[in-house]
């Protein structure tokens, strides 16, 4: 599946972004922009995510009309 719309792997950024990076980031020692670093990386993470949802879908709009060009 991935071969065909290769745009769909990001879709795996929020799931790296909130699971599996968040025992990695678990720290309330460095303090960015004020804030813990874990409050500002799952922040950072909602911020991140729409960007990666977009890409995903542009890239299947793209791969759609392409494919819809073709068959014409």
């Amino acid at each position: 599946m991935f071969r065909q719309r290769p745009h769909l792997l990001w879709l795996l950024v929020p799931l790296v972004l909130f699971l599996l990076a968040v025992p990695w980031v678990n720290r309330v020692d460095p303090v960015v922009v004020g804030l813990p670093f874990l409050a500002f990386w799952l922040l950072a993470s909602v911020v991140v995510t729409p960007f990666a949802i977009w890409a995903a879908y542009s890239g299947d709009r793209r791969l759609m009309a392409r494919r819809a060009r073709e068959e014409r």
